[in-house]
Formats: C-alpha cells, structure tokens, sequence
C-alpha cells in the first residue's frame, strides 16, 4: 500500500476537521441495534464520506463491524491492510483492469451485470462475489429476467445477494414496496445466500429490510438518514475556518465578486480562510446567487454558538461573514469559526447550500488539517 501524504497542519493552514471517532462508533452500535437479528456492516466508500476511511474503518473494525463496502478497487486495496479478516465489498464490480487487483486483495466485486458475471465466473476461480439486483432504482443491477438466467447458469452461488433503495429517505413513497416485492420475490432464486437491502434510511423502514445485512452510510457519519424525522445522530464532524483579517465597512459598500452585496449598514466583516475548493459551496453566498431558493439568506457560521451570515459571494478560497453583531473586538484574527458541527448541523449546513447532507460531506476538500478524537 503506498503511502499517503502526511496530514496537513492544523496550525499552519485555515480550514479544519475535527472528528470524533467515538461518535462515529456510537452511531454504529446505534444502526446495529436497530438492525435486530441482521448483521451491520458500514460504507466506507469515498474515503468514509469525507471522513477519512483509514481512520473510520479500523474504528468501526474495532467496534465489531465485519462489512465494509467500498466504491472500487482502489478504495478496497487501501483499507485491506487495516481490515485483517473483514469482508471488503467493491460496488462498482470488477472490470479487466481492476481485476488483478481484486484477486491480490481479498476483495468481493458487487457483480452488476451479466457481462461482469461472466468475466468473473470464468477467471476467479471460484472467488466469492455479490450480486446486485435492480429492483427499482434503474442505476446498476441485473433486472429480474437476468437474475434468474444467472440463477439457472453454472455461475458459484454469490455470497451476497443485495440490492439498493432508491426512496427509503421518503418512507411513504411506494416505490419502496415495490422495490421490497421484487427483492423477496427474487430471493427463493438464490436459496441459503445471505440478503442485503437496506442501507441507513432502509434500516428505518423496519425489520422487513433487513435480511441479513445491513449497509448503513450517512447515518454513520452524523447524518440524518430519513427526511422530515427527527432522528438526531451523533456529531461526528465538525468544520471550522480561521479569520484571516477584520474589516470594517461602511453602509453603501458592496462585498466580495459582482458587488451583489450592497451593505445596509456600517458592517464588521470577518474574512475567513474558506471557500468552494473546500466544499464551502458558491450556493452558500450571502448574494448573487440567483438560482437558489430554499434559503434566501445563504449560508452561516458560528462563534461560541451564535449564529453569523454570509455576506457576499463565497469564492474560491475566502468567504466573508457579518459578525457585527456580536460587538466590536469580540471575533480576533487567528480565531476558528464553525460551518458544520454541534452548532450548524449537517442538514442545515446542506439546506442553505440547497443540497443534500451527503454531497456537503463528501466534498470536503484535501486542504483541511484532520484531528481525530475518540
């Protein structure tokens, strides 16, 4: 496994992430308990939703997770040294050119159609994989009529029959009984394999999704896997930025790119060390962003808990922020502001930017110094 370059510095640069991998376990153990009789395993594919997978992974091993999946190969071959005796699920299948890959690390491809099942069938020498059913969501998967041919083949039994919910954040849609129809009507095709359908909003759906496994992922990470319900998980991330300089401007003065933001006031600005090539999205700005609508205002920050807006456009590296009214000389250069954590929830950070919690976290960027706890 090659190395990865060292950890930025956390005093020397001006975006930050602190992560608490006790959360991260304490959301595990909560998903496993309300996965009943099924085991939990965790997705870990891009890189632990930002979290960072060779430090959430091994937490989770620990914590008695024996199930991971991962998005390719790659993903796969750089946990497998940290994951001695676990099961590592690649989604995207195998291909020609991962497949020396796959073999070398132990590795399970998430076989999606019958062209990969019958590249895998006739060189892995019997090496265990899953099958994907589509049973709904039209994205990856063999449809019905292909499953049953592959049932009705010389192929190996799979080790793991699974499929994916498209709606199970919404749980009154119906396209979740259809999907958990079509499942249990395909499984007596595949006799004694273990089954896995629900992911972190399935697990909610009841103990009719869960089968035999479960693959809880946004939950994990703090986030709140079903739609309109209250279901607080533990903080396992939180973002801050550094002040770089105060300002002081006057009312009649505009901010940052286009002067969309016209200042209705004397204003005190803190211009803080972030922006989109952080995950700090241009959706968040304080102005000029047209084609959001589901927050008006935009994005906020918070200092000892109080909440401070955006005020013009966010850029490629800086953002600025309205903190008059906190008083004068309460927020100094140097000092940390909050975007996401125990202040700015990870649905609310993902609101202003009118996207879901999944994108925000994912796209966090490499420059954050990395501090893990727990």
């Amino acid at each position: 496994m090659s190395s990865r370059p060292p950890l930025p510095d956390a005093d020397a640069g001006t975006v930050r992430l602190d992560i608490d991998l006790a959360a991260l376990a304490s959301n595990w153990r909560r998903m496993r308990d309300l996965s009943g009789q099924a085991r939990c395993g965790a997705a870990v594919k891009a890189d632990a939703y930002g979290v960072g997978a060779d430090q959430a992974a091994p937490r989770l091993a620990r914590e008695g997770c024996r199930d991971f999946f991962v998005a390719d190969a790659n993903e796969g071959a750089r946990l497998r040294p940290l994951l001695t005796g676990a099961r590592i699920f690649v989604l995207n299948g195998v291909f020609e050119t991962s497949f020396a890959q796959t073999l070398a690390h132990d590795l399970i491809p998430v076989i999606n159609s019958p062209e990969q099942a019958a590249f895998w069938s006739e060189g892995s020498d019997g090496r265990a994989y899953a099958l994907h059913l589509d049973t709904g969501m039209n994205r990856l998967g063999l449809i019905p009529e292909q499953a049953a041919a592959h049932a009705q083949s010389n192929a190996p039994a799979p080790a793991l029959l699974m499929s994916h919910f498209a709606c199970a954040d919404e749980p009154d849609h119906p396209l979740n009984a259809r999907q958990i129809e079509v499942f249990e009507a395909l499984k007596p095709l595949f006799p004694g394999v273990e089954a896995s359908l629900a992911n972190s909003p399935g697990i909610h759906l009841g103990e009719h999704t869960h089968h035999d496994l479960t693959r809880p992922g946004i939950a994990l990470y703090g986030g709140n896997p079903v739609a309109g319900l209250p279901i607080v998980m533990d903080c396992v991330v939180t973002a801050k930025a550094r002040v770089l300089q105060i300002r002081q401007a006057k009312a009649g003065q505009t901010v940052s790119y286009s002067a969309a933001q016209v200042l209705p006031r004397d204003t005190t600005i803190a211009v803080l060390g972030i922006g989109y090539a952080d995950g700090f999205h241009r959706s968040l700005s304080g102005a000029g962003v047209p084609l959001r609508s589901a927050i008006e205002q935009g994005g906020s920050a918070a200092f000892d808990g109080v909440m401070v807006p955006v005020i013009g456009k966010v850029t490629m590296d800086l953002t600025m922020f309205d903190v008059t009214d906190l008083g004068p000389g309460v927020v100094k250069t140097g000092d940390w502001l909050e975007l996401i954590g125990p202040a700015i929830s990870l649905e609310e950070a993902a609101q202003a930017a009118g996207t879901v919690n999944y994108e925000l976290l994912t796209s966090l960027g490499s420059r954050y110094a990395r501090h893990y706890t727990g």
